[in-house]
């Protein structure tokens, strides 16, 4: 079994630093090696979801949620059709996690452990003012 490890760049919604409501980090539905390294989930059933125990590289373990909120395929007039990762602002918040820092999940596919951590960026390359959200996406480190 060979370990795979994927990273998202931090915006300033997945930190919470924007001040919004924040739903999660998204996962992109075209992510086929994204979505085989999580748990898999039913999309014939109403946002179908897993909960996934993640451990730091401190050794705390923390509970996210990964689910696929698919209304839109179940419900008339609904708009929503994504994969997210929630229930990680206590996470970030514990860490300091900040935008522009690398969020790190590694695993091994078919076995439900999880390691994350975060590697943080310089401080000074952060913008001082948060003026817009720039979506960042996720991808595979080898």
């Amino acid at each position: 079994m060979t370990k795979q490890t994927f990273t998202k760049l931090l915006t300033a919604n997945d930190t919470g630093e924007s001040g919004g409501h924040q739903a999660g980090i998204h996962i992109p539905k075209t992510d086929h090696e994204l979505l085989a390294f999580l748990p898999k989930l039913d999309a014939a059933l109403k946002n179908p979801d897993a909960w996934i125990t993640c451990t730091d590289d401190t050794g705390q373990e923390w509970d996210f949620r990964y689910v696929y909120y698919n209304n839109k395929l179940h419900d008339a007039g609904g708009t929503r059709n994504e994969y997210r990762l929630t229930h990680m602002t206590k996470y970030f918040r514990a860490i300091g996690a900040k935008q522009g820092d690398a969020f790190h999940i590694s695993g091994v596919i078919g076995l439900s452990e999880y390691k994350v951590y975060v590697i943080k960026s310089d401080a000074n390359e952060r913008p001082a003012k948060i003026e817009r959200i720039r979506l960042k996406g996720w991808r595979q480190v080898y």
